[in-house]
């Protein structure tokens, strides 16, 4: 029992006596083989504790194209019409300007067949009547110089009048102080005449008299001086006031004429704004024409058309169809948390897997995983999308496989985006304290250089 003794005596009982009792308590073969297949799956477990893994975040997404102009697109019309005609069905392909739809007009605006032609009559004769307004602005420019010249033409005329009429005052105030001393020469002589006729006879009384008579002469002859010089005067005064009126009376015609003239070309401005709306509409109104045909932006394929029917009424700016251009740039749009954003940078390397393309992965291990497609982070949201999480856009990635042409806009996708490697063991550590995956450092982005943009832009 104590296995003190080198000589065993188990095998000699059983060959000397067969027991029963004996026989069943050896230990079952099949308890053997477990215990040693147990022990070889520990020991390939522990092995296998000590290989790589290849830390990974997983997201989905889906396939969408990598520039705007590639994803799918609703073409719209740009005025209201009514559907005439469909010149496509749901799955053609059509080339960058093929008819997709015929629209006819639904506003009573544009109702007349000869709308342009009648627009085109409108403009000339709104371009007539412009230039009539210029012909009246120019006449009236004429017509200003001419008042101008005929004011400098009375002023020196009423100027003249007035200095004829001075000399004319200063003669015959001259003639006035000629009369005054003749009139006192008179007077004196008659004085003496009259003395020498009363002191001694020495003047005869015919003499006296006719001393007289020539004082009165002389006397009537002054007053009419003085009345010349009164008159003249007076035309001298007139002259001045004539002088005065010549200003104020062309200053009011001149004026009356820019009056006028300012009324012409404010005519002719609002003749020319109304021009300006006229070719405005008429310019419309053949953008418009042309509009009644709703043609393909690019090439692609009618994939849903949203509008059914002929002679329903559609709006301005409402979606008609959708088109999917065609040999789009395909690319992969993942979402992932908000906590992995940090642990992904551009430039990263990722695995597809396409929904309904067979795969078998292993997300540790992307060489032996088959059926997934590589791929390359492209680009990095700056703000958060759907659910707070952050989409990233995933480019194929050079060198390898390339990506079915079988894929569809919309399809699903789950991607892994693959990062450093470690040993097993740590990676089942870390998922079962929840910490995160490792960060080596990352060379740190770098930012658009202002000033190489600015050189570019010019």
């Amino acid at each position: 029992m104590l296995n003190i003794s080198k000589q065993k005596v188990h095998d000699r009982v059983h060959e000397e006596f067969d027991l029963y009792s004996l026989n069943t308590l050896h230990t079952p073969r099949s308890a053997v083989v477990l215990k040693r297949w147990l022990i070889g799956i520990g020991v390939v477990l522990l092995l296998i504790m000590f290989l790589p893994w290849q830390q990974n975040i997983n997201g989905k997404g889906d396939i969408t194209a990598l520039t705007p102009k590639d994803r799918p697109q609703n073409i719209q019309n740009i005025i209201a019409g009514r559907i005439e005609k469909w010149l496509v069905k749901e799955g053609d392909f059509v080339e960058k300007g093929d008819t997709i739809l015929v629209i006819s007009e639904i506003k009573d605006d544009y109702f007349d067949k000869n709308l342009s032609k009648r627009l085109q009559e409108q403009l000339a004769a709104k371009k007539s009547a412009i230039e009539s307004y210029h012909i009246k602005v120019k006449a009236l420019e004429s017509q200003i110089v001419a008042l101008q010249q005929n004011q400098q033409f009375s002023l020196q005329k009423a100027k003249n009048k007035v200095k004829q009429n001075q000399a004319k005052v200063v003669s015959d105030s001259t003639d006035m102080l000629a009369e005054q001393v003749q009139v006192n020469i008179a007077q004196v002589r008659y004085d003496r005449g009259e003395d020498q006729y009363k002191n001694g006879g020495i003047v005869s009384l015919s003499e006296l008299e006719s001393r007289k008579l020539k004082l009165q002469e002389t006397k009537a002859k002054y007053v009419s001086v003085q009345n010349k010089l009164l008159v003249s005067r007076q035309e001298l005064i007139n002259a001045r006031i004539e002088l005065n009126s010549v200003n104020a009376e062309y200053a009011e015609k001149i004026s009356k004429a820019e009056s006028d003239k300012s009324t012409a070309l404010s005519s002719v401005a609002t003749g020319e704004y109304e021009l300006s709306q006229l070719q405005n509409k008429i310019s419309n109104v053949d953008y418009r024409l042309g509009q009644y045909v709703v043609r393909a932006p690019q090439d692609g394929f009618v994939v849903k058309a949203l509008k059914a029917g002929i002679g329903e009424t559609i709006k301005e700016g409402e979606s008609i169809c959708t088109l999917q251009p065609s040999n789009p740039d395909t690319a992969v749009e993942l979402y992932v948390k908000a906590m992995d954003v940090p642990l992904i940078q551009e430039g990263r390397e990722v695995r597809l897997q396409f929904e309904g393309w067979p795969a078998l992965v292993f997300s540790g291990w992307p060489s032996t995983s088959v059926g997934t497609f590589g791929g390359t982070v492209k680009v990095i949201d700056r703000v958060d999308s759907k659910g707070g999480e952050y989409r990233m856009l995933v480019i194929p990635k050079k060198g390898d496989d390339p990506w079915p042409k079988q894929l569809r806009m919309g399809s699903g996708v789950v991607g892994w985006v693959m990062l450093d490697n470690v040993p097993i063991w740590y990676e089942v550590w870390r998922q079962l304290n929840a910490f995160p995956a490792n960060l080596k450092s990352e060379p740190e982005e770098k930012q658009p250089d202002k000033q190489a943009k600015k050189e570019d832009k010019k």
